[in-house]
């Protein structure tokens, strides 16, 4: 099931997105604030498993998917797509990605790569650009 992120989901995302920075390096660089990493503006969503936050994905009014993550315990099981088919419901039309594996992902699911650039928060880091296809 997703739904809305709750206050009281953060701390659980918090300890989520811990194991996926220890597993995988996302984010490349650990936020001083890791709450308010996972708040841009925009429309926070959460996919609960057992019970439990198992990933999460922000919507930016912008139209950004931004922040996707899911719990390297629960992977393979199809909760990453849930997210972003259900991101993709709220205005999802556009993203920027740095590891190749998550860009073959977002490949599989129909988007669309349109180009590179350099990260704003680190000029020797290129990110792929994709927009959702039509």
């Amino acid at each position: 099931m997703v739904r809305d992120r709750q206050t009281g989901d953060l701390e659980e995302c918090v300890r989520l997105l811990r194991d996926v920075h220890e597993a995988d390096g996302y984010p490349m660089n650990w936020p001083a604030d890791p709450i308010s990493w996972l708040s841009p503006p925009g429309r926070p969503l959460v996919v609960l498993r057992d019970g439990s936050v198992a990933g999460h994905v922000v919507v930016t009014p912008a139209g950004e998917l931004s922040r996707l993550f899911v719990d390297p315990a629960r992977r393979g099981r199809g909760l990453a797509s849930l997210l972003v088919t259900t991101a993709e419901r709220y205005g999802a039309r556009w993203l920027e990605v740095v590891d190749g594996r998550a860009a073959g992902f977002y490949e599989r699911l129909g988007w669309i790569l349109t180009g590179t650039k350099r990260a704003e928060w680190d000029a020797s880091v290129r990110l792929r650009c994709y927009r959702k296809a039509q």
